[in-house]
Parts: C-alpha cells; structure tokens; sequence
C-alpha cells in the first residue's frame, strides 16, 4: 500500500504534520510511475521552499548528480515517519529499510522539530498545483 493520499493525480495537496498540525508542505508533487521515481529532481536547480517530492514504493534515495542539498523523510505505508535525514549533500545516499515512500524537501524545511520519527504525515486536499511551484 502507498502512503496515503499518494496517487499519479495528485494535483492540489498539502503535507500535514499530525501531531503538529502544522502544514510541512503546500506544493507537493508525486512521483509513482517508474521513470518518474528514477528523475526525482535530478536536473534541477533547486527545490522551492514549502514544496515536496514523494517518491512513492521508495526506501533509499542518492543525491549523485543533484546540484543542491535536501532533506528527506522516509514513511511507511501508514505514513509514519520511520527516518529524517537533514541537509542531504549531492553525492550522497540515505535509506530506511521499512520505508515506503521517501519524502524529500529543500534544505533546512525539516529543521527544528518540523518533522521527526514517529510523526504521521498525510497528504490532504488543497494548495496549489505542483507546476506551479516546481
């Protein structure tokens, strides 16, 4: 099962912290299909602040030719935070072995106790649609 709300039509979504409350992301895109999850953000100059890549049927991700640092979570499919990794260099690998889905975020969005293992994230309706900010 994918985390929730993961689907290859996600258009308008927001990733919220359950035991925050608080919105992590408000632009999150969804890479499900394979050569989607293979690109990642690769060829990219960078990653908004506020935005997200979930990286669906994913366990460890790599940063060898990526142009920027990021940070990631990985959930489990009840989307559950199993790992946080901050500040991800390019060059660089990260994994969580009962991991699902890797989350990942432009550098320092995790920071300060945004996300930590053990906290649910979920995707819910509403933001703006990831082309607009991605």
């Amino acid at each position: 099962m994918p985390f929730p709300g993961t689907t290859d039509a996600t258009k308008q979504a927001a990733l919220v912290n359950a035991r925050t409350g608080a919105t992590v992301a408000t632009v999150v895109e969804v890479a499900s299909t394979s050569r989607a999850r293979r690109r990642g953000l690769l060829g990219r100059d960078g990653l908004a602040p506020g935005s997200a890549l979930v990286i669906t049927r994913c366990n460890a991700v790599h940063t060898v030719g990526m142009r920027f640092v990021i940070d990631v979570a990985f959930v489990d499919a009840a989307g559950c935070v199993r790992k946080v990794v901050q500040r991800l260099p390019p060059w660089r690998m990260a994994m969580s072995p009962r991991a699902v889905a890797a989350i990942e975020f432009a550098a320092g969005q995790l920071g300060e106790g945004a996300v930590r293992p053990g906290d649910r994230l979920a995707l819910v309706p509403g933001g703006p649609s990831p082309s607009d900010g991605l």
